[in-house]
């Protein structure tokens, strides 16, 4: 966990510092919103790694074969996690296991911006919402 929350520090910073990154140019668009974006920063067989900026929010899904590891970087958000709900704000770091439902609505004055470490790999075809 210490060697996890060193390496999302270090992406955390390479971010922030607007440094150009050269590991991939893809972006995808999570179709709910229209304008949250998801920058793919690495990935290989074993994860992905992303930086996801929400503006509104992302509705609740889950992830049947991923867990995911999120560190806020800027901004607040509410976030539900399985029967919970938190609170989260820059430098906070949620663990959501595979299977597990959650969502974030974006609460602060600036778009919630956060680093997403999935693993295995994540294409975005494991990524089921539920109707509500």
């Amino acid at each position: 966990m210490r060697l996890l929350l060193l390496a999302l520090i270090s992406i955390s910073v390479f971010v922030k510092s607007n440094a150009q990154v050269h590991i991939s140019t893809d972006t995808l668009h999570l179709e709910q919103t229209g304008k949250t974006s998801v920058k793919l920063l690495s990935s290989d067989s074993l994860c992905s790694t992303f930086v996801i900026e929400i503006p509104i929010e992302v509705k609740k899904h889950y992830h049947a074969y991923h867990s995911e590891n999120i560190m806020a970087l800027e901004g607040t958000g509410k976030m539900i996690l399985g029967d919970k709900t938190i609170f989260i704000k820059a430098g906070d770091i949620v663990f959501v296991p595979k299977g597990t439902i959650h969502a974030v609505i974006s609460t602060g004055n600036v778009p919630l911006k956060v680093i997403s470490v999935q693993s295995p790999y994540f294409d975005g075809k494991d990524r089921i919402f539920i109707e509500n």
